[in-house]
């Protein structure tokens, strides 16, 4: 008895646990009204914006590992398949929407794929 408890305490604290870290996760992106609602963390800083697309000041960017997790599964929650990747580059589609996200050394390019 004991042991079906505590195999039920642990997958309830599991399953918590995954539950509020999908939420906080969610909470720090926001929308892009002029990239197809392409998630943006809210705490980038817009740093260039041009017709293609926006550039940002990410401190979570990184060149060599992309974007961290938690940015991969809100961008899979938000219905953006993840494509090919060149070099720094990853495709992400949605629907008739492509998005070309860029990510380098503390520093994130979101644009729009024609």
């Amino acid at each position: 008895m004991k042991k079906m408890v505590g195999w039920t305490l642990t997958l309830a604290t599991l399953l918590i646990g995954g539950v509020i870290y999908y939420f906080i996760t969610l909470s720090l992106y926001e929308p892009s009204k002029d990239a197809f609602d392409f998630p943006v963390p809210k705490n980038a800083e817009l740093v260039q914006e041009n017709e293609q697309g926006k550039s940002y000041d990410w401190s979570k960017a990184s060149e060599e590992n992309g974007i961290p997790f938690g940015y991969e599964l809100v961008l899979k929650s938000n219905g953006w398949k993840r494509g090919e990747r060149e070099g720094a580059s990853v495709f992400y589609t949605k629907g008739n929407h492509k998005i070309d996200l860029i990510s380098t050394t503390k520093h994130l390019d979101i644009l729009k794929v024609n």
